[in-house]
């Protein structure tokens, strides 16, 4: 083996809609869609991407393209029990394990058969599961995803430390893990347009120019690992982001604000959850030709309350909204977050905003919300988003494991068994 501890990337290929066709075998070979319930996609199959569906495409769009698209609405419980499913397969080979996300996760491979364990951990997931993964193996995280995306799908890339320029060559900058569109747009303003031209810069040019992660990705790409598996699971999160894109596009304000409040709303009950608070936001609007109206925004304390965030927002919503420009798209990113639970510090005049009223409330509201259902209250500026009926055929749909359930079962005490599908 080239590695002291190779790390491979698994990667389920179009994972929703492999679901779909796992479940319900008849559908292999067919231009699978999900997202229904959205009126938008959310998935496809290879078939249907083959046919020019597109992420996010509107379904009448997707009718008038390919008239024999199967569109089924989005069955999030059965992709989570495949996706438990995928991490115990892979914890038969190895206890080395990242859950990274639904479909995707990291493992560590000790010992000189890493190919060897890596052919055996994707036949046992395709045999077992009834789809296909790519895996990437090499000696770091960054270069393992370049190999995971290198043959997709159903394919296994082993990039070994000598021969990781021949691929980096191949690797356009905005294709790296981790970096984003700005990032990319910079590195190739100073001339860097792949992955190896980035390799090659310098230690001294690589900090003059990028933020702290950009150089642990550097790092990375040339064999050197920064970024050790996570095998005990997320203790807490950095930033937390949520983002929404909506059928039909909108150029009215108040709509398009009311979306951006859900959104906040979603948000805020992640950081309760997680006892965080946060300090700054960032709000997007994204319109229908995928340009981005953004701003950030300071908040005046740390908070976990959608109405304070609100209230810095709206300062700054009419300056980023242009009027007559049509809106698919709002999000938020809530970033410089703290510890809710630690002692807060006092103002001038030793108060902490409504602190504790303000707590007090949203206990009560979320403690409704986990026994009647999320967004069981919620505040007024999100009640056009809400109650937002999508007129694509199909808006609103729910997959037959939602609406059909086992003896015992209630809305939120399930088996972890997914249900056959029909079309």
């Amino acid at each position: 083996m080239m590695f002291e501890r190779a790390i491979l990337h698994i990667d389920g290929d179009s994972f929703f809609a492999s679901c779909e066709v796992a479940k319900n075998p008849s559908l292999k070979g067919k231009p699978v869609i999900t997202g229904r319930e959205r009126g938008i996609v959310s998935a496809m199959t290879y078939e249907a991407k083959a046919k020019g569906i597109k992420r996010g495409m509107i379904l009448s769009e997707v009718r008038r393209i390919c008239p024999d698209a199967i569109i089924l609405p989005s069955d999030y419980e059965t992709y989570s029990i495949f996706s438990k499913r995928m991490y115990a397969i892979v914890r038969r080979y190895t206890d080395i394990v990242e859950e990274y996300s639904i479909d995707e996760c990291f493992a560590g491979i000790e010992g000189p058969n890493g190919r060897e364990v890596a052919t055996s951990i994707k036949q046992t997931l395709e045999r077992e599961l009834g789809m296909t993964f790519s895996i990437g193996l090499s000696a770091t995280k960054v270069l393992a995803k370049i190999g995971s995306k290198w043959k997709k799908p159903d394919g296994l890339t082993v990039i070994a430390l000598k021969d990781a320029p021949l691929y980096l060559d191949k690797t356009p900058v905005e294709k790296i893990w981790g970096i984003g569109p700005a990032t990319s747009l910079l590195l190739n303003s100073r001339g860097v347009r792949t992955a190896l031209e980035f390799s090659l810069k310098n230690d001294a040019w690589v900090r003059g120019l990028l933020a702290k992660p950009y150089v642990e990705i550097w790092k990375e790409l040339n064999g050197e690992v920064v970024n050790e598996l996570d095998v005990d699971g997320r203790q807490t999160y950095k930033s937390i982001a949520k983002t929404k894109t909506f059928t039909p596009p909108s150029h009215d304000p108040a709509f398009v604000y009311s979306q951006l409040s859900k959104n906040v709303e979603n948000a805020c009950i992640k950081l309760r959850r997680w006892h965080l608070e946060a300090r700054e936001a960032h709000i997007f609007l994204k319109t229908q030709s995928f340009a981005y109206h953004d701003a950030k925004i300071s908040l005046p304390h740390p908070t976990s309350a959608p109405q304070e965030i609100l209230s810095a927002i709206s300062k700054s919503f009419p300056r980023i909204f242009q009027r007559g420009v049509r809106y698919r798209a709002t999000g938020i990113s809530l970033m410089n977050l703290i510890d809710s639970q630690l002692p807060k510090q006092l103002n001038l005049f030793n108060e902490y905003s409504s602190g504790d009223d303000i707590k007090a409330v949203y206990e009560s509201m979320d403690a409704l919300s986990s026994r009647y259902g999320k967004h069981a209250v919620f505040l007024c500026s999100s009640f056009s988003a809400m109650n937002h009926k999508n007129p694509q055929d199909g808006y609103g749909a729910t997959s037959e494991r939602t609406t059909n359930i086992f003896k015992g079962e209630s809305g939120r005490k399930r088996l972890g068994i997914p249900m056959l599908g029909e079309v």
